[in-house]
């Protein structure tokens, strides 16, 4: 009988501040725990899954629970999405990705400008929907991209979509993915088209991309696809990995439109993983300060979670985790250093299980790899016997 095991990732949605913060500046950061504290989200599947039980996370206790609950520390130096998404899948970093507080050093830039033969405009870290009102303007006269960056790893290029094409922005990217290499190896590089005619007019579009790093290592994804298990990436998945692991990809953009990918494939025969990252969380709400859509993007998952429990089969098994914090309530517009929640859920399940506190989020490939029959364990500990 084939076995099926959907992976979500509510992209930010941390559960508390790891005991290393204060060395990010994340002290007292608590994505979901200050976001029910504020909002009072109705979350009933999630907290009939233990959401409540989780440490310092808060919300109702579950009223028929059924299913798995815990958390998992972060081991990987850094609070990114490439950091957060490699270690879920076994592949731990010793050295966080660089970052450039004080803009790109003057080399860097020069020698993508030859690259590219233009000029740029900004290398300074800034929000991704300010920079637009400060600089879409001059773009608009100039044509010159513009370059920004953030408290994460990312270089990131923002072009109007009539100056340069999608596919044009794409090429930009690609060249600097080339560039950033060695000390510069930064997690992402980051496509972001945008139109609008005027400042305070100007909207990000659908058609972002992440350009990251080639994986440094192996993960359960090519553990998976070298056993001849099926594996597919909803969302940005694709981009995280560059398709390492991966045997299909559905470049759906936004939770709606993911949550509807995953409900498509779970309606197919097959044998293995499917892996989705529902980015609303973080590019909508998180960076923006938004407590109030943050709660109601949680709402609105777990209003789906009903279809995708309804299409589950006997066999299947739910896992949703996180990838790092974006706290909305915290200071500052960055990710945050932040536990993740942990829950699963299959038919079978009777009562609520703890997970406890895992270790690593390793643990959830060692976990998947068990379940699939690989004796590969990610220097992490399998759940699987708790499940």
């Amino acid at each position: 009988m084939s076995k099926r095991v959907f992976l979500v990732v509510l992209d930010s949605v941390g559960a508390g501040a790891l005991p290393d913060a204060q060395q990010y500046g994340d002290l007292g950061a608590n994505t979901l725990g200050h976001i029910i504290e504020q909002k009072k989200p109705s979350l009933p599947n999630m907290e009939n899954m233990g959401l409540g039980l989780i440490p310092n996370v808060g919300g109702n206790l579950p009223v028929c629970g059924a299913g798995a609950y815990g958390r998992a520390a972060e081991v990987s130096a850094g609070k990114d999405t490439t950091t957060g998404h490699w270690e879920i899948t076994g592949l731990k970093l010793e050295k966080p990705f660089p970052t450039y507080p004080n803009g790109f050093p003057a080399e860097v830039i020069e020698a993508y400008e030859k690259a590219i033969g233009t000029k740029t405009l900004g290398n300074y870290p800034a929000s991704g929907t300010a920079i637009l009102d400060e600089l879409g303007e001059e773009h608009l006269r100039t044509g010159y991209p513009i370059v920004y960056t953030s408290a994460d790893s990312v270089f990131q290029i923002a072009c109007h979509e009539e100056i340069y094409s999608p596919e044009k922005l794409y090429e930009l990217c690609e060249i600097a993915r080339k560039l950033l290499q060695g000390e510069h190896a930064v997690g992402r590089v980051i496509a972001r088209p945008f139109v609008g005619k005027e400042k305070g007019a100007f909207v990000r579009t659908p058609r972002r991309r992440d350009f990251s790093l080639q994986p440094t290592g192996r993960t359960v994804l090519n553990a998976l696809q070298d056993a001849g298990v099926y594996t597919m990436g909803i969302g940005k998945i694709e981009d995280i990995f560059c398709m390492s692991g991966l045997q299909e990809s559905d470049h759906a953009a936004g939770n709606p439109a993911c949550v509807d990918a995953m409900l498509k494939v779970m309606q197919k025969d097959f044998n293995g993983l499917v892996f989705v990252n529902l980015v609303d969380f973080d590019s909508l709400y998180g960076h923006r300060r938004d407590v109030q859509g943050y709660a109601d993007a949680l709402v609105y998952f777990d209003k789906r979670l009903d279809e995708i429990k309804a299409a589950m089969r006997e066999d299947d098994l739910l896992i949703l985790t996180a990838d790092h914090g974006c706290d909305p309530a915290h200071t500052g517009t960055d990710h945050t250093r932040e536990y993740v929640p942990l829950l699963a859920w299959s038919r079978g399940m009777t009562g609520l299980t703890e997970l406890g506190t895992r270790k690593t989020y390793a643990d959830i490939a060692a976990t998947i790899a068990e379940l699939f029959g690989l004796e590969e364990r990610f220097g992490a500990e399998s759940f699987a016997h708790l499940l």
